[in-house]
């Protein structure tokens, strides 16, 4: 199967403090917007995206300030990537922390549901992570065939 060929892709970082989720996801939407993406597919880009970094914010940093980097990318085959990266705690067991309402967070109420959430608005998602050196969540969503606009 020939790769895809990148039609655009973008990369911004900010620090980790939960008003920046609102930035994270209006870039989400703003970047893919090129591609005339229906609202459905826009809406669940901004939710998966915003999964993402409030899990780096909240897990990844817990009580300090780090840098997410938010990496974003069109194929010409239709298909966009969001990329979260954060050099945070890390994840000792992935498998484990992608399982339904599993969290290390219990007693601020956290759901356990965010990698679930994630899964369920685009169309895959892999999590590569390592104690003490960060973790990357990488979705992908392929994107209705409407226009593009230029």
């Amino acid at each position: 199967m020939p790769k895809a060929v990148t039609v655009n892709r973008m990369r911004c970082s900010f620090p980790s403090c939960s008003v920046n989720e609102a930035l994270a996801r209006s870039v989400a939407a703003s970047f893919s917007a090129q591609m005339n993406p229906t609202c459905e597919e826009v809406s669940d880009i901004k939710c998966a995206v915003s999964e993402a970094v409030t899990n780096a914010i909240v897990h990844g940093y817990r009580d300090s300030i780090g840098e997410i980097e938010l990496i974003l990318k069109l194929e010409e085959d239709r298909t966009f990537t969001a990329e979260v990266r954060d050099k945070g705690c890390g994840i000792a067991d992935v498998e484990e922390a992608m399982r339904p309402l599993f969290t290390t967070d219990p007693e601020h109420e956290r759901s356990g549901m965010g990698f679930t959430i994630i899964e369920n608005f685009m169309d895959s998602l892999r999590v590569v992570s390592s104690p003490g050196k960060g973790t990357r969540v990488i979705m992908k969503k392929k994107l209705s065939m409407l226009p593009i606009r230029k």
